[in-house]
């Protein structure tokens, strides 16, 4: 005889339940019972009363959660002193223009060499309108945004792993989006308008079903054919005067061709939650949002100074630290807030518990490589009318490329020349700046003909080799956000942990952000009490 007995939920069926019964609401609230609370659901800093006056925080790292703990602190009367190990404030909020320097680790120096007005966001560099903790700041501050096309029709997909005519030449991501809706749409209405499929529809719905396909398809009405889109093109483009008008539509890539080459995979019907079709980006770069947070609280960081050794009595804590100059001294403080990244706080003497010195070990930092090249001209607007956007490929040691959207049909421009993860970016980043050049380089001539004739000048970084972050951002599997996270989220003693770490909105400044809102709320509580 089978086990009647209820089996006991798991999380997941847990929160659908919760969220069944009493919606977001009910599944955040949920989430922070579970110990894993939602920072993505803040969109301004938490409303604190009283006052911090008379007590002193010290805050260790500079980077955007960092500046986020000093600036709101500070607005509380809290005594703050930064100590930041860089020579400029943003932490991994980089932006490189000509007089920025970058030395990897075991590497050369880099000095970027790009021309007045021309720069790469080799950090973060975009903005999703949900993240409205980040555009908090951007508009609090005062830094004016511009619309980051993050996917563009007209740019290229070009596919080395599959097979067949379209393997390995770029095809407009528009041909292949009409031609593979278009061709399922023929399919499955006259499937449907056939009684083929099985389906839980009445008469009505079934033929309301079609007119959808016909309109998502582009279909012809009669016959349910596929036969192209206008948003693909024509062979004979409309003129004007003794010019004609639309031509035949140019003829669709056959189904086959674009199912073998693999290209379909770079199509998604809704945009993801956080990479949207458009997004923001501040004008003039990523740097303006730390910039902003700067101006602020300038004053309160000194620079230069790497942290050694974290302390803590009864009585309050104590950072040791070492300065540009070699000098040695201390910072001592009722408070601290730490968003060191934990690849780096890994390894300082730190006096936190056992338990969250092995939750730390546990947490993996994502190898991350980027590159920007100067081009002598805007050839993807000019000769291939593609405004912004990226070039989808399937080969790892690239990414992607990806096409600025500032400056408009402006003389010169940069490209984002790749954009890598895990195993392909630990092995270009063995390669001198000089052969991370050409390594873009002549991947980006087999898309575009007159991509190496106008390189003027590269800047690369593997943030894996970046002394004080040692990767692009935290990566937590499933088995580390149930043990370790939740440890790292409490206070140990009055040394607070924040940082993009501490969300789950790793890899974006929202999570850093917003950490630091929940850290510094309780920061604040203890201290009250």
């Amino acid at each position: 005889m089978a086990d009647a007995s209820p089996k006991p939920a798991s999380r997941r069926q847990f929160l659908y339940q919760l969220g069944a019964i009493g919606g977001a609401g009910a599944v955040l609230a949920g989430l922070e019972v579970l110990g894993m609370p939602m920072a993505s659901a803040q969109t301004a800093p938490p409303a604190l009363t009283g006052s911090g006056t008379g007590k002193r925080v010290v805050i260790l790292g500079a980077g955007v959660g960092g500046l986020t703990a000093a600036y709101e602190l500070s607005r509380l009367g809290y005594d703050c002193r930064v100590i930041e190990a860089r020579s400029f404030a943003g932490g991994r909020c980089q932006t490189a223009r000509a007089g920025f320097s970058l030395t990897e680790l075991g590497g050369e120096a880099q000095h970027c060499a790009f021309d007045d007005g021309q720069y790469i966001n080799h950090g973060p560099w975009r903005i999703p309108f949900n993240h409205q903790s980040t555009l908090h700041y951007t508009k609090e501050f005062g830094v004016p945004l511009e619309v980051m096309v993050n996917d563009n029709d007209a740019s290229y997909v070009m596919f080395e792993g599959g097979s067949g005519p379209l393997a390995g030449k770029p095809v407009r991501k528009a041909h292949v989006a009409a031609d593979m809706r278009g061709h399922t749409a023929e399919l499955l209405a006259k499937a449907v308008r056939g009684g083929q499929l099985d389906l839980p529809l009445s008469a009505e719905d079934r033929e309301m079903f079609v007119s959808y396909l016909v309109r998502e398809g582009y279909l012809s009405s009669k016959d349910l054919s596929y036969s192209g889109a206008d948003g693909r093109g024509y062979d004979l483009w409309p003129g004007a005067l003794t010019d004609p008008g639309p031509g035949k539509l140019s003829a669709p890539l056959p189904m086959a061709d674009v199912l073998h080459s693999k290209a379909w995979r770079t199509l998604r019907s809704v945009a993801g939650f956080t990479q949207q079709r458009t997004m923001f980006q501040p004008v003039g770069g990523m740097d303006r949002i730390a910039a902003g947070f700067a101006a602020k609280v300038g004053h309160m960081i000194q620079y230069g100074t790497v942290v050694e050794r974290i302390g803590q009595g009864d009585g309050g804590v104590e950072v040791a630290w070492v300065d540009a100059a070699g000098q040695r001294g201390t910072t001592k403080a009722d408070y601290c807030v730490c968003t060191i990244p934990l690849s780096v706080l890994r390894h300082i003497d730190a006096a936190l518990p056992d338990g969250m010195k092995q939750a730390m070990a546990e947490v993996a930092y994502q190898p991350v490589g980027k590159i920007g090249l100067q081009m002598k001209r805007r050839f993807w607007e000019e000769d291939h009318y593609i405004y912004g956007g990226h070039v989808y490929t399937d080969n790892a040691d690239i990414g992607s490329i990806s096409l600025p959207s500032w400056n408009w049909q402006g003389a010169k421009g940069t490209v984002l020349g790749y954009y890598q993860f895990d195993a392909a970016a630990i092995k270009v980043s063995a390669m001198t700046p000089a052969e991370r050049m050409e390594f873009a380089t002549a991947f980006g001539q087999r898309v575009f003909p007159q991509y190496r004739e106008n390189v003027e000048a590269a800047f690369s970084v593997a943030w894996h080799r970046v002394q004080y972050s040692m990767g692009g951002w935290a990566e937590w599997d499933d088995e580390g956000r149930r043990t370790a996270y939740p440890a790292l989220c409490e206070p140990a003693g009055r040394i607070y942990l924040a940082g993009e770490h501490l969300s789950y909105l790793t890899g974006w400044q929202a999570g850093a952000i917003e950490s630091a809102w929940l850290q510094i709320a309780k920061l604040h509580r203890q201290a009250s009490a």
